[in-house]
């Protein structure tokens, strides 16, 4: 369970570090990029998780709203977590994708 736990933190951070994200207005914490919360994952962490958030080599996301609340997930994206850095999305986006990631159960 603990080493499960782990995987999740790792790959969150490696999501965030090998993503093709960012490119957008680096003053701004409340970025709204216009774009669905699907479509900014399929942007900022598919590369990692898979494009159905489970064949990338980061761990799965698809049942990802059963261990962590939105809140939760919103901070890992944010402030990264072991290999995944921070500040792939930022403001508005990570929270929009961490709610969507939320419902994955």
């Amino acid at each position: 369970m603990r080493k499960k736990f782990y995987g999740v933190i790792v790959g969150l951070l490696v999501l965030i570090l090998a993503a093709c994200g960012g490119g957008g207005n680096d003053s701004s914490d409340a970025n709204d990029s216009g774009l669905t919360a699907e479509q900014m994952y399929m942007q900022s962490c598919s590369s990692c998780h898979g494009n159905d958030m489970r064949d990338g080599y980061a761990p799965d996301l698809d049942k990802i709203g059963s261990k962590y609340s939105s809140e939760e997930i919103e901070e890992i994206i944010l402030n990264g977590v072991g290999s995944m850095p921070k500040g792939i999305l930022k403001g508005e986006d990570a929270k929009k994708v961490a709610e969507w990631l939320a419902t994955h159960k």
